[in-house]
């Protein structure tokens, strides 16, 4: 990378503009955090595509074009000042719909709607800070351990060993989705709030799982990477994605419709003549992404949205059937892969594992930095016969081989507070608990198969429903602020 000492900088700046954005008391470091982040933002931008500002205004055309974008901006920017509770759904609207975008050379399907909104949302609270006289604060609990996350990433940087990569992680999500973060935790809710998420996220899953089936009837690909391709070409059974390239990331977003509108049925909040037909939908197009990670995460969230809101028979009769599926898919994958190698019964996870496990080996304190595991993957002897791409699929092993010990410490201290932010909510507001928890039941399960984590927007954004209701919403039994 051409620009690699500015990507540093910017990367330190913005490592410190989360902590202020995340940890402010007061609006002059709120404010102070924001700035910092947009700087860190543009650095590191014009590091990773130092053409950028030319290509943007090669034309009337583009010059136009970025003009509309920035007055259509600017009245979001309103709107949201005007209703801050519509900016929650918006961004949620946003989040699962990626573009393709040119990156020098290279070609990458990035959150470009989310970032759109985000934006606007940001410029909103900006402005409200301004204007009101007192300000919320992200509760510590929430903002404490995700500082540290992020603080640890940005600086990673200086130490990464694909500064490229690093930078990509950065400038596209950590960055971003800590504005996101402190955007959805400092919006204060309506009445009308959560129904309006719950709504959201399953009309748009309803979607997916629409075109999913309709994919699967027609046999047709809209963006499917080219290995689904191949696999579809040469296959017995044919693996939809919908608008994704990935049946996996297809799966994982139906999985947390299903888990929503569960829940709301578990507690009688859904009449079954309408929750019924959207869960069957949903799982039809969850099951024709047969992506095997996606059903073991949907399995462990309804397993704990059951045992959460069942009774004690209820709670019986779930382990017992729980503990007889897991005895049965143990017995059947035996049975299936007798004579297989490891590989091929884990579906090429175990030699991920193997070529990752030796990074953490060799960098067991700070890492090898952010986004610079596949790299020195690739560098081991072992790898250089074995595969070609070696990016792990284990979330906690690619912290750890990229943050170090240290990283390892922080992320389990980001899912420790995740979960006591969830049970709070679970005090406060019991159904809104009840999802979350599943929601993130399914992606941090989903994580220890298929890389992506801190990479979805949803995970940040759970944390910040979450922080949200502990800041604004009072324990049942209280007297409301």
């Amino acid at each position: 990378m051409d620009h690699e000492a500015l990507a540093h900088a910017a990367a330190v700046v913005g490592a410190f503009g989360a902590c202020g954005l995340l940890l402010a008391r007061e609006r002059i470091l709120f404010l102070g955090g924001l700035a910092a982040l947009f700087a860190a933002e543009l650095g590191l931008a014009y590091a990773l595509v130092p053409d950028a500002p030319s290509l943007l205004t090669e034309s009337a055309a583009r010059i136009g074009a970025l003009g509309f974008a920035v007055v259509v901006g600017l009245g979001l920017a309103a709107l949201f000042v005007r209703y801050p509770a519509a900016a929650p759904v918006a961004l949620l609207l946003a989040a699962p719909f990626r573009l393709s975008v040119g990156l020098g050379n290279q070609e990458a399907f990035l959150l470009v709607p989310l970032y759109a909104v985000l934006v606007a949302a940001a410029l909103a609270l900006a402005y409200r800070a301004l204007r009101d006289g007192d300000f919320p604060a992200v509760p510590y609990l929430i903002a404490a351990p995700t500082a540290a996350l992020v603080a640890l990433s940005g600086i990673s940087l200086l130490w990464a060993k694909d500064p490229r990569a690093g930078t990509i992680a950065l400038v596209f999500f950590y960055f971003p989705f800590t504005v996101l973060l402190s955007v959805v935790a400092l919006t204060r809710p309506r009445d009308w709030t959560w129904r309006a998420l719950a709504a959201a996220l399953v009309a748009v899953t309803s979607v997916f799982a629409a075109i999913g089936v309709y994919q699967a009837w027609s046999h047709t690909e809209i963006l499917a990477k080219q290995d689904v391709q191949l696999a579809n070409a040469y296959s017995s059974f044919f693996r939809v994605t919908a608008v994704f390239q990935d049946p996996s990331v297809y799966g994982r977003h139906l999985v947390l419709g299903i888990v929503v509108v569960l829940t709301v049925l578990w507690l009688a909040l859904l009449r079954p003549a309408v929750g019924l037909p959207s869960l069957g939908l949903l799982t039809l197009g969850l099951y024709f992404s047969y992506s095997q990670t996606s059903f073991v995460a949907l399995f462990c969230a309804v397993l704990v949205v059951s045992l959460l809101a069942g009774d004690r028979l209820t709670r019986t009769v779930v382990v017992a059937v729980s503990a007889a599926l897991v005895l049965a898919a143990g017995v059947l994958v035996l049975a299936e892969g007798d004579g297989d190698s490891t590989k091929q019964v884990t579906s090429d996870r175990s030699t991920l594992v193997q070529v990752t496990w030796p990074v953490y080996a060799a960098h067991p304190i700070v890492g090898v930095g952010i986004g610079s595991q596949p790299l020195m993957s690739r560098r081991e002897e072992d790898a250089r016969r074995q595969k070609s791409k070696n990016v792990s699929h284990t979330t906690p092993l690619t912290v750890a081989a990229e943050l170090g010990t240290i990283g390892l410490l922080v992320y389990l201290a980001f899912l420790a507070a995740l979960g006591r932010a969830i049970f709070e909510v679970w005090r406060r507001h019991r159904p809104l608990g009840l999802a979350l928890a599943g929601c993130l039941t399914a992606l941090v399960v989903q994580s220890f198969f298929y890389g992506g984590f801190f990479e979805d927007p949803f995970v940040w954004g759970i944390a910040a429903v979450a922080a949200a209701t502990v800041t604004f919403l009072p324990r049942r039994g209280t007297a409301p602020a």
